[in-house]
């Protein structure tokens, strides 16, 4: 039983940290006025009818902080690239060149600063829901080994472990999203 219980244990840890990864992931995505190849990674590009990730099919760098370029590897991409950008959520006009694509990321107002802050805050919320509920199961897992027939002294230490993995994650979501909301804020 004292195995089944440290499984628990280090599993809860390990979906806490994909967790925690999961939610900077998600935070790496709003952008903050600043240009970051981060910004077009979900961006899908029709690569001879078959919909490809834009970072296999073209370099993406930034050559200054308001600034992206796109170069592709073949130069008959470009139009399908700029399409792609265009249809796309990013709420950004794509610049063709002759050689790639560049995109100018204007600067942030203050409203839209605040509802960056915003956005930020809700994958903040999600990422301590997500760890919250990688408690609430192994919780429940503990509480099947104890009517298996764990002592109860055993499964009690682990919950208390549980919450305190919980607690220092929790923790971790908060410095990530303050980290964020700062860089928001930062003109």
């Amino acid at each position: 039983m004292e195995e089944e219980i440290q499984f628990y244990l280090s599993e809860a840890e390990e979906s806490m940290q994909k967790a925690l990864q999961h939610t900077s992931t998600e935070l790496s995505k709003i952008r903050a006025g600043k240009a970051s190849p981060a910004m077009v990674n979900d961006i899908r590009v029709d690569y001879y009818g078959t919909p490809t990730p834009l970072s296999q099919v073209a370099n993406v760098s930034t050559p200054d902080t308001r600034t992206i370029f796109i170069k592709p590897w073949e130069k008959n991409m470009v139009g399908e690239i700029n399409k792609a950008i265009k249809n796309s959520d990013l709420g950004i006009q794509p610049l063709q060149e002759a050689d790639g694509v560049r995109l100018n990321i204007p600067a942030l107002t203050e409203q839209r600063r605040r509802d960056l802050v915003k956005q930020a805050k809700s994958e903040g919320e999600s990422g301590k829901v997500r760890v919250r509920n990688i408690r609430k199961d192994v919780n429940d897992s503990l509480r099947k080994l104890l009517k298996e027939g764990a002592a109860e002294d055993a499964v009690k230490d682990a919950e208390g472990k549980v919450q305190k993995l919980t607690d220092s994650y929790i923790v971790k979501v908060d410095e990530l999203l303050s980290k964020k909301e700062s860089e928001i804020m930062t003109i």
